[in-house]
């Protein structure tokens, strides 16, 4: 018994990965063509773990997924494969269309025919767990009700756009050919590993370089913010028990204003590691112009899954948020790391001179 897991070296894979092989014998092939956010050092604790077998490649060579599929016997796919920064989907959205899109597609064709080969009883246990975001669903107003699995897709960004598509492709594949499929919408996550050009990792890298924090337009777009372990454990019991066929919603049950996430993280760094000077790291907090088309609040309702399922998250927002400051603290040599010369120039180019 083998899974297949797709972008498993990115911020939510590895965490995927690791937690996976915490839990269970059972091996991981981890497959991830290595682009800027996939990083191996992610996985070092698995280096010399014979369960681990790690293959840079895309999803999109059906050659090599196929012969992946047929070596290790696969019994489920776990697709975290995407590009996932709105940012760059604005400035750059051919390459959300080739990843998200169409190499969905590649990938499921290439699924399609392996699991339609399998024997009766292997192929009816088989599982494609897709994993996808409640940008999806568009933006909310402030007093709307959260979203559900039943609201309907309306993106607003080339990203979420390109997950939409590849939503509507999952689910197709399932309709017209019967692929066993199950669909996770999931809000932001935050915790170990976070690439730093997302909000929290990116306040924290800069408050402790003593560089501004910048936020778009006024602070006050609302998320709702769900630890990663806590999604890596739905993600779980999705794939363990989830209807074939179904979509469920994973979140933290925790709505905040960015603001109020950048003024927590600074509070928690005054506490932490203080500056030198003795001023609260709030002081380095910047408004920068906002970015086109920013949804201003989305919400998840997470009833469905820990109605069917039983699942619900372990953490609140203060002892996760307090456990993903307390990493970067005790980690400065993996973000050292992950700051390469490109990493530097994307920044740049997004937040102009207050990054």
């Amino acid at each position: 018994m083998t899974i297949l897991v797709t972008g498993g070296a990115g911020f939510i894979g590895s965490n995927f990965v690791l937690d996976w092989l915490v839990q269970g014998s059972e091996p991981v092939v981890n497959l991830d063509k290595l682009s800027y956010a996939g990083n191996l050092e992610n996985l070092a604790a698995l280096q010399c773990d014979v369960r681990h077998i790690f293959v840079q490649g895309d999803i999109g060579d059906s050659e090599l997924l196929a012969r992946l599929l047929r070596t290790h016997s696969v019994r489920a796919i776990v697709n975290f494969a995407a590009e996932s920064h709105v940012d760059r989907s604005i400035h750059g959205p051919q390459a959300f269309i080739d990843n998200n899109i169409v190499g969905t597609f590649k990938l499921l064709e290439t699924v399609k025919a392996y699991w339609s080969a399998l024997p009766d009883a292997e192929k009816s246990a088989f599982r494609f767990l897709h994993v996808s975001t409640d940008e999806v669903y568009g933006s909310l107003s402030k007093d709307a009700p959260a979203f559900t699995e039943r609201n309907p897709h309306e993106p607003n960004s080339p990203y979420s756009a390109s997950k939409a598509a590849s939503d509507h492709l999952v689910r197709a594949w399932h309709h017209t050919y019967g692929l066993p499929v199950l669909t996770t919408n999931c809000s932001n996550n935050y915790g170990p590993f976070h690439f730093p050009e997302k909000l929290i990792p990116l306040m924290i890298v800069n408050a402790l370089a003593g560089k501004p924090l910048p936020v778009y337009g006024d602070g006050q777009q609302i998320r709702d913010w769900l630890y990663v372990r806590d999604h890596c454990s739905a993600i779980r019991r999705v794939l363990e028990a989830g209807t074939v066929g179904e979509t469920y919603n994973v979140g933290g049950w925790n709505e905040k204003a960015n603001i109020d996430i950048v003024r927590t993280v600074c509070g928690l760094l005054d506490e932490l590691q203080p500056r030198a000077d003795g001023q609260p790291y709030a002081q380095q907090i910047t408004y920068v112009t906002d970015r086109p088309g920013h949804d201003r609040r989305y919400a998840i309702d997470a009833s469905k899954i820990e109605r069917e399922l039983g699942w619900k998250p372990a953490e609140t927002f203060d002892t996760g948020i307090a456990k993903t400051v307390r990493w970067y603290l005790d980690n400065p040599q993996w973000v050292a790391n992950v700051q390469s010369g490109s990493y530097r120039q994307w920044v740049d180019l997004q937040y102009g001179a207050a990054a």
